[in-house]
């Protein structure tokens, strides 16, 4: 518990795709003043994304998706460029991200390597990230991807050469900040 929050209240604003709540509290502040606040929280549970790579073409498998919230904020045609991404639901992180991986890119993964996790927008979403890195080869493809039917996902599966991935980065062809974080661990990693 932290000693520095009191009187907390919750109050559900949407419950409609996600949870959206307003959440009032006071805070102590530094000079020993309580201070009324009031902010509103998205949660959307919490997720898992993976960097597909393979050393020996020096390639990467991302997914290209449209982003409707990326659409209302001038990206023109709402398309994203981004690592196969999905939420835990009610599975671990490491099983939801294998499960995630052969819906979205058809690839049967197993080996799968945990690099660390962060909050992607903290000010706002409770959400937290598992970002995992695996080799992939052409004998793991069990299918063309594409995610779920019944998610009404329509998700295109790119395979890229990793240096033109890099550069799509500076282009601005990939915007996404989960896949720019993985791109660039591999990278300081010299995974590919």
């Amino acid at each position: 518990m932290n000693d520095k929050i009191r009187d907390l209240q919750t109050t559900v604003l949407s419950d409609n795709w996600y949870v959206l709540r307003k959440v009032t509290y006071e805070f102590l502040g530094r000079d020993g003043k309580w201070q009324q606040h009031s902010r509103e929280a998205y949660d959307r549970g919490n997720g898992a994304t993976i960097l597909l790579y393979n050393k020996a073409n020096q390639t990467v498998i991302l997914t290209r998706q449209f982003r409707m919230p990326t659409y209302l904020n001038g990206n023109e045609d709402g398309y994203m460029i981004e690592t196969c991404a999905g939420l835990l639901d009610k599975d671990n992180p490491e099983d939801c991200i294998r499960k995630e991986t052969e819906e979205e890119t058809g690839y049967k993964i197993s080996a799968v390597q945990k690099v660390f996790e962060a909050y992607m927008s903290p000010g706002s979403v409770t959400e937290i990230l598992y970002f995992f890195v695996a080799e992939y080869t052409k004998d793991m493809k069990v299918s063309d991807g594409g995610g779920l039917q019944e998610e009404t996902e329509n998700i295109e599966v790119v395979e890229i050469p990793f240096a033109k991935a890099v550069e799509m980065v500076k282009t601005g062809e990939i915007k996404d900040a989960k896949t720019i974080m993985l791109l660039q661990y591999a990278q300081i990693n010299r995974l590919v």
